[in-house]
């Protein structure tokens, strides 16, 4: 299996996860109560975000093994972040939308999204948060806010499906990007090409 087949398979897993996680949120699912409600979609969402690392890793895997031998072994997703980040700074996904184009003969073309989405920020601040809903807590200590957990989840989950929604990732050393749709018309499932940047096009 090559290595965009690869990074798709991860990213049609981030799409059955995020819709169980968004099962949780509007109760379709639950785990019977609601700490352990919370709790799944939170497990769900760090699994999610450890699998959008592990897309970026894939799509870098050979000048990633280079510089580190073990990363099979590698598993927090923010080490991964800051490894890949080392080798290649625009390693993480970029947001964009298609929009008709003016130019004679190109369909559409590719427009930057600005705000609203997961940054490498949020990524890394939110992955650290959800561990503290993950582990038993010190019967001493605060009470856990579910309600300000749920909130989190539902904000991350949005900012998430913006991010990846469609997205390129760009290559190592290479002018070339992977331009990735999270589901298309025909198949409602992900689909990933290689662009240069003369065809910053969809046509």
């Amino acid at each position: 299996m090559n290595e965009i087949d690869l990074y798709c398979n991860l990213m049609d897993e981030v799409k059955k996860r995020t819709a169980v996680v968004q099962g949780f949120l509007d109760g379709q699912i639950n785990a019977l109560y609601t700490a352990a409600t919370i709790e799944s979609a939170a497990l769900q969402l760090r699994k999610i975000l450890e699998l959008i690392a592990l897309g970026s890793l894939v799509a870098h895997e050979e000048e990633y093994t280079m510089s580190y031998q073990n990363f099979a072994s590698h598993w927090h997703a923010a080490r991964i972040l800051r490894d890949i980040g080392k080798i290649n700074p625009d390693f993480y996904p970029k947001p964009v939308m298609e929009v008709p184009s003016k130019r004679p003969g190109i369909k559409n073309e590719l427009v930057d999204i600005k705000d609203g989405f997961l940054t490498k920020e949020d990524f890394i601040s939110t992955y650290s948060a959800l561990g503290d809903i993950l582990h038993a807590k010190n019967p001493f200590a605060s009470q856990t806010d579910y309600g300000r957990f749920r909130s989190l989840i539902e904000e991350t989950i949005g900012k998430i499906i913006l991010l990846l929604n469609s997205h390129q990732i760009q290559l190592y050393k290479s002018p070339d990007f992977l331009f990735v749709h999270m589901k298309e018309d025909r198949d409602n499932k992900v689909h990933a090409y290689i662009f240069a940047p003369k065809d910053n096009k969809r046509g």
